[in-house]
């Protein structure tokens, strides 16, 4: 009975297994392994965006000594390669299940957004935007901590004592902190994520018309990947600046904020480093998203395509 409603009204079923042939469950599975590696391959790169982002050219001796290899010396210096890790415990608890959360979301709504024109970017970046909203209530927590525990003498002995020292001293909202601002710049990063991922991919496969009809190559989802992981972080970078700011505020000398007020971050920013303040930490941002973009997309559909096969085998079976 199911089976007839999803053949004669394609355009409202909200089955599981309707797109891409897949279960719920299995793009879950495979948008957790793409996310946890994704996160766990970049992460020196993150630290040192954080680095650069948390703390303004006004506390330093020189206005130019956040810059990115200056960053990478100090921590090698100091820290050893083993500062560039710091908080990846709490990045390995939160990536998998915000993946999992995001790109199931993600399939859902793109396949009742595209049930007729698979080509739409505007369907792709509303599924985007819906994927990331719900994505970023899992993940804000454990960035928080993170972010916490990359900073330069950071307090914490780790993820468990950060977590109990936050909850006693500035309660369980501080968690949340940034998570307006974690939408704010998620949203339009996921929009123009998805929306340039799907054209770069669409336009890759037609440059080469003789593969029309063969199984998308993992040249072209990592190529299409970095392309929109590089626009993405671009565009939103002043917004994690202040996301930055807001989770790591009061810690490590970072400015302490009397609100969670994007707009007076922002004024803060300016006030104290200009306009500029508010691209810190851009290159590694950048540095970071293209090949992880790549990474996280060639992963996520090796997942899907082990899940799709998978699924035909048992088919054949039966």
């Amino acid at each position: 009975m199911a089976t007839t409603t999803t053949e004669f009204f394609p355009e409202i079923s909200v089955s599981p297994p309707s797109h891409d042939g897949l279960e719920f469950w299995q793009f879950m599975v495979a948008g957790s392994i793409a996310g946890s590696v994704e996160h766990m391959a970049m992460f020196p790169i993150d630290t040192l965006k954080t680095r650069m982002q948390a703390i303004g050219s006004s506390s330093l001796p020189s206005s130019a000594a956040l810059t990115l290899r200056q960053s990478l010396g100090s921590i090698l210096k100091l820290e050893g390669a083993a500062g560039l890790y710091r908080g990846i415990a709490a990045m390995g608890l939160g990536a998998g299940p915000s993946h999992a959360v995001y790109f199931s979301v993600y399939e859902r709504f793109k396949g009742v957004f595209t049930a007729s024109n698979q080509n739409n970017a505007a369907a792709h970046a509303a599924a985007g935007v819906l994927a990331t909203v719900a994505s970023d209530a899992v993940i804000t927590p454990m960035d928080m901590v993170k972010q916490r525990l990359q900073l330069k003498s950071s307090p914490y002995k780790g993820v468990g004592d950060c977590v109990r020292r936050v909850l006693v001293e500035e309660g369980i909202g501080a968690f949340y902190a940034s998570y307006r601002t974690t939408v704010v710049m998620n949203a339009p990063f996921t929009a123009v994520h998805f929306a340039t991922y799907e054209a770069a991919k669409k336009g890759l496969m037609e440059v080469s018309p003789e593969r029309v009809g063969e199984d998308e190559t993992l040249v072209v989802h990592a190529t299409a990947g970095a392309a929109a992981g590089a626009l993405a972080s671009a565009l939103t970078t002043p917004l994690d600046v202040v996301k930055t700011q807001l989770q790591c505020q009061g810690v490590c000398g970072c400015d302490r904020f009397s609100s969670c007020s994007i707009q007076d971050v922002i004024q803060t920013i300016v006030k104290k480093d200009g306009y500029g303040g508010l691209m810190r930490g851009w290159i590694p941002r950048m540095l970071f998203h293209a090949p992880a973009a790549a990474i996280c997309w060639s992963t996520y559909e090796a997942a899907k395509t082990f899940f799709q096969e998978l699924n035909g085998s048992d088919n054949s079976i039966d």
